[in-house]
């Protein structure tokens, strides 16, 4: 989505507004001139000269023109502002990873191991314990091909996810795994799951759900899925 003009014209006051604060006007009174600030800021002295109107007509700012340039200060309503973004920006830099990831890929055909392992009874009894639904014995697959899709995924593989644990039967051992609860194409509630043991590699995702994905969402090979992958658990 293409922002706005009332969008850019905030960035543009807010970058001004900042400045301000940079320069000492937070908490108390300086004096300054727009050639000053527009050297500060990269802007002309015209442009300039208005951002400082249009704040001071937003009570951003409180402004007295001299001779000698402007008296400002940031007001309450300007100071507020500042804060908000710091909140903002602190809560993206302090959260271990964003909530939810987005991932886009193309559905084709698996080679039928998804059905095999989500079918195994002691893998199945986890899926119901710990996802809270019982899968459909098989997986949707995905193959992603966007740089930005397969560093997602690179990028979920750090990250705890939810456990399934492995086993061993007389015959073999089973690999554990993990899983992420996601929701597919903003309707259908399902998990991505990182496969026990998989032939496919990393430009390939695997989603399982309570129901038959391709039917329930009339897809064919050679379609587009979105899957929002929750980094927590729900």
């Amino acid at each position: 989505m293409e922002p706005t003009a009332d969008d850019k014209d905030f960035e543009h006051f807010f970058c001004t507004l900042y400045k301000l604060a940079e320069l000492g006007a937070r908490g108390r009174t300086i004096r300054i001139s727009t050639k000053f600030l527009a050297e500060k800021l990269g802007f002309s002295q015209q442009t300039v000269s208005r951002r400082l109107i249009e704040l001071g007509r937003k009570g951003l700012i409180e402004r007295t023109a001299t001779r000698d340039g402007s008296m400002v200060r940031i007001s309450d309503k300007g100071e507020a502002q500042l804060r908000k973004a710091r909140i903002g920006l602190n809560m993206i830099f302090e959260q271990e990873h964003p909530p939810s990831v987005t991932i886009e890929g193309t559905v084709f055909s698996g080679l039928g191991e998804g059905a095999y392992y989500v079918s195994r009874e002691p893998y199945r009894k986890q899926f119901i314990e710990k996802l809270g639904f019982d899968p459909y014995p098989g997986t949707l697959n995905l193959r992603i091909n966007r740089e930005y899709d397969v560093k997602m995924r690179e990028e979920l593989e750090t990250y705890p996810g939810i456990v399934i644990e492995g086993y061993e039967d007389e015959n073999r051992t089973y690999g554990s795994g993990k899983c992420f609860h996601a929701l597919i194409n903003n309707r259908e509630k399902g998990a991505l799951v990182f496969a026990f043991r998989t032939h496919y590699d990393r430009s390939v995702i695997e989603v399982i759900a309570p129901c038959y994905l391709r039917r329930r969402l009339k897809l064919k090979d050679g379609n587009k899925v979105k899957v929002e992958v929750f980094t927590k658990e729900l």
